[in-house]
Parts: C-alpha cells; sequence; structure tokens
C-alpha cells in the first residue's frame, strides 16, 4: 500500500531446550505448540499457561523416568492395539479413507505408524504409572458432598440437554459367495508357498495388513492367550511351528497363518490377511438379524438392555446395555457428545422410540447396521446432587486423584535429575 511503512517480518523462533528430566528433553517449541493448540480450542486459563504447560510437560517425563527405573511396562500388543486405534481414527476423520489419510501427510500408513509408536508407548507408560500412583485413592459420598459444597453457586456447572441413548449393532458379515471367493484367493496363496514360494514376499503383495505387511507379515514379537483375535490363537495352538492353516476368519478379515515359534503359553507368526471389500458385505442380513431383535424387543420378550449385551456387535457399548457413556462414564450424555447421525436421528423420534435398522460406518471403519432406543431426554438444568451425583462424584474423584499425582512429583523430584532454563526459573515448578 502506498505510503505504508514497511515492516520486517517476523522473526523466527530459534529451538532450543528449556527443561530436562534425566535424559528426556523439552523443547521451546513442545510449549510453544501445546500454547497455541489450547488457544486454538479457547482452553488457556491462569496468569501463567506456559509455566502451567511446563508443569505437564515436566510431570509427564518424570513418569518416564521413574517407570523405566521402576520397571514399569506395557507390552508391544498394547502399543499396537492402541496404535491401531489411532489409525482407525484418523482414517475415519479422513473420511474413511486411507488414502485421503496418505495424502494428507504425504507418507504411506506403515510410515505413519512408525513415526507414531514411540509416542504411543510413551503415553502408555506414563498413563500406566498415573494408574499405580492414584490406584488406591477413592471417594465417599461425604467427600463428594463437601467438594460439590465448595463450588459457588454461581460457579456450578449448567449442563446443556442430555439424554440417555443405547443401541444395539451387528457388524455387516461377508456373503457366501464372496467368502467362498476370498479363501479361494488364500488358498491359491497357501498352495504356492507350499509349492515354494516365499511367504514373506507373497505378504508383502498380497497382506491388507499395512502394519506386518512390510515385514513379510510377520507379528511383532511373542503373544499369549486372550492378546489377539480367539479364532487366530486358536489356529496357532492348533498347528505345529512352520505349518500353515488354511483361511481363518476374524473380525478383522480372512488370513492364513504360520506359526513360527512356541514356547509354553506364548508363540510368534506370521500371516496374510485378505479384508473383504463394502461391495462384498451382506447388509441385509444384519438387516434382517435387527428387525428381529427390534421385534422381540417390542413384544417384550427381552429387554433392550439386554438385547444389546447378547446380541451386539460393538464391544464398547455392548457391556453397558448399548449405552452412550459420557466421560464420566454416567449414562445421561450431552447431546453434543453424540455422534452426529444418532443426533439427527433422535431429532426424529420420540423418547421410548425405537429406530428401524440404519446403516453407517463404525469408528474402526467397519460397515454396520444398528437399531437406537432414545430411552429419556432431560432438560438443560444447573448441576445438582440429586440429578448428577455419578458426574460429580467423578469430578470429585478426579480431583483427588490430581492431588495425589502433584504430591507424587514433589515426593519424587530428588529421584531424577532436572534442569529448567533460567527463562522458566518464575514457573518456581517443584522448587526448582
Amino acid at each position: 500500500m502506498a505510503g505504508a511503512k514497511a515492516q520486517s517480518p517476523t522473526p523466527k523462533v530459534v529451538d532450543e531446550i528449556v527443561a530436562k528430566v534425566d535424559d528426556n528433553i523439552i523443547l521451546l517449541s513442545d510449549i510453544e505448540y501445546m500454547y497455541l493448540d489450547m488457544a486454538s480450542r479457547g482452553a488457556i486459563g491462569g496468569p501463567n499457561p506456559r509455566c502451567q504447560i511446563l508443569q505437564t510437560l515436566i510431570t509427564s517425563k518424570m513418569l518416564l523416568a521413574i517407570a523405566e527405573v521402576d520397571s514399569v511396562e506395557v507390552s508391544d500388543v498394547e502399543v499396537e492395539m492402541q496404535l491401531e486405534r489411532r489409525m482407525q481414527y484418523f482414517i475415519a476423520q479422513s473420511g474413511g479413507s486411507a488414502d485421503a489419510l496418505e495424502e494428507y501427510y504425504g507418507k504411506s500408513l506403515a510410515d505413519i505408524r512408525d513415526e507414531m509408536r514411540d509416542d504411543m508407548k510413551d503415553q502408555l507408560v506414563a498413563q500406566r504409572m498415573k494408574e499405580q500412583i492414584s490406584a488406591d485413592v477413592t471417594i465417599t459420598p461425604k467427600e463428594v458432598k463437601k467438594f460439590f459444597a465448595k463450588i459457588p453457586k454461581d460457579s456450578l456447572p449448567y449442563f446443556s440437554e442430555e439424554v440417555e441413548v443405547s443401541q444395539i449393532v451387528k457388524i455387516a458379515k461377508i456373503g457366501k459367495e464372496q467368502k467362498q471367493k476370498v479363501e479361494a484367493k488364500l488358498f491359491d496363496i497357501k498352495r504356492q508357498i507350499e509349492a515354494g514360494a516365499d511367504f514373506g514376499v507373497l505378504a508383502k503383495k498380497y497382506s491388507m495388513d499395512p502394519g506386518s505387511a512390510k515385514t513379510g507379515g510377520e507379528l511383532p514379537g511373542w503373544y499369549k492367550r486372550g492378546e489377539l483375535a480367539p479364532e487366530y490363537e486358536a489356529a496357532c495352538f492348533q498347528m505345529d511351528v512352520g505349518q500353515i492353516s488354511d483361511p481363518v476368519e476374524t473380525d478383522f478379515g480372512f488370513h492364513i497363518i504360520q506359526l513360527l515359534e512356541r514356547r509354553g503359553n506364548e508363540f510368534r507368526s506370521r500371516h496374510i490377511l485378505i479384508i473383504p471389500s463394502s461391495s462384498d458385505l451382506d447388509i441385509d442380513q444384519a438387516v434382517h438379524e435387527l428387525d428381529s431383535i427390534r421385534n422381540m424387543v417390542l413384544d417384550e420378550k427381552i429387554s433392550f438392555e439386554k438385547a444389546a449385551k447378547d446380541f451386539s456387535d460393538d464391544k464398547l457399548s455392548a457391556p453397558s446395555g448399548g449405552f452412550f457413556l459420557d466421560n464420566s462414564g454416567a449414562k445421561r450424555i450431552s447431546v453434543d457428545q453424540l455422534e452426529p447421525t444418532v443426533f439427527f436421528m433422535l431429532d426424529t423420534m420420540q423418547v421410548g422410540n425405537i429406530s428401524k435398522p440404519m446403516s453407517f460406518r463404525m469408528p474402526d471403519g467397519k460397515e454396520a447396521v444398528r437399531i437406537v432406543y432414545y430411552k429419556d431426554r432431560f432438560p438443560p438444568h444447573q448441576a445438582d446432587l440429586t440429578h448428577d451425583w455419578q458426574k460429580i462424584q467423578q469430578a470429585a474423584l478426579n480431583e483427588k486423584k490430581s492431588k495425589a499425582e502433584q504430591q507424587w512429583v514433589f515426593d519424587s523430584a530428588d529421584r531424577v535429575y532436572i534442569y529448567i532454563d533460567d527463562k522458566f526459573k518464575h514457573c518456581n515448578i517443584i522448587g526448582k
């Protein structure tokens, strides 16, 4: 613009180490990234937010450092399971397309997994340590009432509209004809291997498990009973070392499996996985099953909650009778926490109604069908002990656990070496 004073570009901050906990470093960029993230969510609070962020990061590094000394570990299986959930979430956020996720990051799924794996393990180890620190922390009804009484009346949380909603889910299974085609393909691959083809080469070529395909189908480490799909484990314990199974169906798809080693109740294996495409799935069969279940509930032959526990394929909601739960585990959930598809379904339903079967895609990408029971609705209201006991109880317990964790930080400060740069000395973190 004419006459405007030229401005110099904003100087770039040179990254630097601002704190260390033993060998674990904290960079200035770590603090700034978290600050910007919190600011974007409107979560900045308190007079010194960067000090609070540094406190959080130092606590996290202390958890990791002391977990190593105390030999607190998580298994590779746990890491891979959580990594898979995280990947499926990202894929779902990308519109259900793995290709879209790869395009966004400019990397393959395998590379994305590899970059996330160490961070995921650190998160799980830190969480395991926190669980140990607060494992014995409990809360009494008297403490809950005392906690609630301390909240100023004008600061009591205001809960938006809440509902009690449950679901019964049937995951669409592959049709009979399509199943035969997939099994025939796996039998052909098995014959090639038995004729001398290399299992690892064919795994890289055909397997649809992006994590293990690049390692020739080999799953990392040793596995015990209960750590993999039951059908997969059953095949491994029935085979001799070196043997290759016939096609095995699990919730993940169809596998042929080779047992590599076994020692007692543990085993190592590799596999080739074929996942049926959506066009191969029999949606109509899932709809038929849910129609039958719905009629049983309407005829009062079974309650919706029992039917969900007995028949639902959704492992997260089935144990609670199909209910969507809030962060505290309560059945009353704010409408803004519901999946958008469920929210819009309720908009067309009356309390007490059970929907007809509706197709949807689960968070892990599986095609499924569900029926939804709109059990109850609660209008917006200010928190009170009568209606919101479970939420208030959880908040009181979280506060008590947080205090226990803070005390642990002070008590454990001498067990690790902590360095804090002079520019953050004013934060007065654990006296440093």
